[in-house]
């Protein structure tokens, strides 16, 4: 059930752990934007890289890190990584297009990349939240940035969407009042998802789950530089 309502969430963790699955084990593994680490677990088989300017939630405790570094100019040459990651985190930085390429930057030939951006979501983390993306923002990025695109997947449509900002709207009551609220918008919550299949488009979605990588011909040496 908790998936089921909180959508978004379940699709960042599956992709996750299909993008960790995937890489050989002992690969590099850069999470940009890592904030507490919550993503290391994932790959406990490769050699997990987390970095974050530590500018987030006053409460996060950066200290488990491996570097607090802006990402548009990380601290690692090129070509050090088989695989990066940076998960709704694109929000938060003042120049995307810098931050998509200095990833593409630090990925070795073939190197991947998982990219997940919010679309409909509240701001969040003030004041430090700046964007929103579309699927053709997505495809911009990361193609001024060199990397060929390999899937732009939007999670959900229109009704579950709609069905995540009526959940959401306990937040505006006090209790008891935001405890009616759920209890009366509860069941079309729960049931507006399932007429997500008549929305074909998907331009009302949450945000989007996009898959990249380094053409193997870029002009770096096989396989990955190791960093001091």
């Amino acid at each position: 059930m908790k998936a089921y309502v909180l959508h978004f969430e379940a699709a960042i963790a599956s992709a996750v752990d299909r993008f960790a699955a995937a890489l050989a084990p002992g690969s590099r593994v850069l999470d940009a934007g890592a904030g507490e680490g919550q993503y290391a677990g994932h790959f406990t088989a490769h050699r997990y890289v987390g970095v974050d300017l530590g500018v987030g939630d006053a409460h996060w405790d950066y200290r488990r890190l491996h570097a607090i570094a802006d990402l548009r100019a990380l601290p690692f040459p090129d070509g050090s990584f088989a695989a990066a990651l940076n998960i709704v985190t694109l929000e938060h930085v003042t120049d995307p297009q810098a931050v998509v390429s200095e990833m593409a930057r630090v990925l070795a030939p073939s190197g991947r990349l998982l990219l997940i951006v919010p679309h409909e979501w509240e701001v969040h983390q003030h004041p430090h939240d700046y964007f929103r993306y579309t699927r053709f923002g997505c495809r911009l990025l990361l193609e001024r940035a060199g990397l060929t695109i390999d899937s732009i997947q939007p999670v959900g449509g229109y009704f579950r969407l709609l069905s995540r900002r009526l959940l959401s709207g306990y937040k505006f009551f006090p209790p008891p009042l935001s405890w009616l609220w759920l209890a009366a918008v509860a069941v079309p919550a729960l049931l507006l998802p399932l007429l997500d299949k008549f929305d074909r488009q998907a331009d009302y979605t949450l945000g989007y789950i996009c898959h990249a990588h380094k053409d193997p011909k870029s002009g770096y040496a096989d396989g990955y530089a190791e960093t001091p």
